[in-house]
């Protein structure tokens, strides 16, 4: 830290609520840390906010000393975004509050909050919003990125359901969006990701959602992989409009409902959530069986916030991680062989493909209504995801990420890929993913909100002109 920012360190703290740590206090390692166990970074400041006001303070205090600026949600970020070296990290997580209207259907959200407390908070009404499938991610991330779910075909993205919210700009201000309030901002921040400000509250439109869902997990060990995933492909056609799924390309689980023999094994599964009766739910996963019965044949009821967690000890925090994604317009046969030659040589058995299908309610908002990264005509979200203990582990299948991601990407469309998945933040992708337009658009918003790039450690757009 030099000399000019200690100096000045002492006036920020008269400004804000919250503490300001540097490197020589005891919370410092801990307020640093995030959900990537690889990411080691060290700012030179972290300011914990306690309110807007705080986010203004320390934009401006950085602003002043030149300092980059990081900001901090959930922590969730593969790349380690939140956390900038020699910078100022702003630290949103003391914002987590999470207040529900009842009668408007509404949710106000901290930006600090997590996928848990608002699925806590919402369901205690049986309401909900769609969210990840991890609950430890952070709301701000996952909401500015796009945000997609299980009931992403039935609500739509995350970013679809927001309604206002407010955000400290670049120049410390604080100002409300919404669509009669600085309306070109609202549209950028509904999947222009953190480039225009630090958001301090999300509002959320709520739809009535459990408080019980129906869950069918169903397994084929790997030498059945190319069949499964071709009768998958064809039953997510004919699944109700509004359920969820996944398919996953994974080490089977030593759950209970596993027989002993897949605990471990590699293998495909493919997980389906009704939200309505256990027969609609029963109807929708009988072709899937019928047609490649599988190895593993699980159905059950649960909490909609149990469905919600169930996939958290897949990433614990402090696991080492890496990622890179695509989206696919079609499934096709020459995908799917690509993906039963690479799957295996993984060598962590943490290490997962995800594959998100999407249709429905996310395919009937319109492309330009919002600024998400990415086609609404595609119909699979493709991740390659490298997850171990270690950091020579993690070397081995980061590795095995990208040569995977290159066999695949022929076949993909060409929207670039989910901004949410990016940990590498290639300029070349961040433009393909929102395409000229949209991307020339987001970048005059940036220019009016954000000219000199405050913001940037992210998948950035470059102010016009900057």
């Amino acid at each position: 830290m030099t000399a000019t920012v200690s100096g000045g360190v002492e006036g920020l703290r008269a400004r804000m609520s919250g503490p300001v740590l540097g490197p020589g206090d005891l919370e410092y390692d801990t307020a640093r840390s995030v959900w990537n166990g690889e990411i080691d970074k060290r700012p030179a400041l972290i300011a914990r906010c306690l309110s807007p006001g705080d986010v203004g303070a320390a934009i401006t205090f950085a602003r002043d000393e030149g300092l980059e600026i990081s900001v901090r949600g959930g922590g969730h970020n593969f790349g380690g975004a939140a956390v900038c070296v020699d910078g100022l990290m702003i630290d949103l997580s003391a914002l987590d509050e999470v207040t529900v209207d009842v009668g408007a259907r509404r949710a106000r959200c901290g930006g600090g909050a997590t996928l848990a407390d608002l699925d806590a908070a919402t369901q205690e009404h049986g309401l909900a919003v769609t969210g990840g499938t991890i609950s430890h991610t952070g709301v701000g991330g996952l909401t500015l990125g796009g945000g997609f779910g299980w009931l992403t075909s039935r609500l739509g993205l995350t970013c679809d359901n927001l309604v206002a919210a407010e955000v400290v700009t670049a120049d410390g201000h604080c100002l409300r969006a919404s669509p009669t309030e600085h309306p070109d901002l609202f549209w950028a921040l509904r999947g222009g990701g953190g480039n225009f400000g630090v958001v301090t509250t999300f509002e959320f439109a709520l739809a009535p959602i459990g408080p019980e869902v129906h869950l069918g997990f169903f397994f084929w060990p790997l030498d059945s992989a190319r069949e499964a995933l071709r009768a998958i492909r064809d039953a997510v056609d004919g699944l109700p409009r509004g359920a969820g799924s996944l398919v996953a390309c994974l080490n089977a689980p030593p759950a209970p409902f596993v027989p002993e023999q897949y605990h471990f094994s590699p293998g495909v599964a493919f997980l389906i959530v009704g939200f309505d009766s256990a027969e609609e739910h029963a109807a929708a996963v009988a072709p899937i069986r019928a047609v490649l019965p599988p190895a593993v044949d699980f159905i059950t009821p649960m909490p909609y916030t149990a469905l919600q967690q169930m996939l958290d000890e897949s990433t614990p925090w402090g696991i080492f991680g890496y990622e890179k994604a695509l989206y696919l317009d079609e499934f096709t046969d020459a995908a799917i062989d690509v993906v039963v030659e690479q799957f295996p040589r993984k060598t962590s058995p943490m290490s997962f493909t995800p594959i998100f299908p999407v249709g429905g309610a996310f395919g009937d908002v319109a492309d330009q209504a919002t600024a998400f990264g990415g086609s609404r005509s595609t119909r699979w979200v493709f991740n390659i995801a490298a997850v171990a203990p270690d950091a020579e582990a993690l070397a081995a299948d980061r590795e095995w990420v990208r040569s995977f991601w290159e066999a695949l990407r022929p076949y993909a469309g060409s929207a670039g890929s989910y901004v949410n998945f990016m940990v590498d933040f290639e300029e070349d992708r961040v433009r393909a993913a929102y395409g000229p337009a949209k991307y020339d658009r987001l970048a005059a918003i940036k220019a009016k909100y954000d000219p000199a790039n405050v913001f940037h450690l992210n998948p950035n757009i470059r102010p016009s002109g900057h």
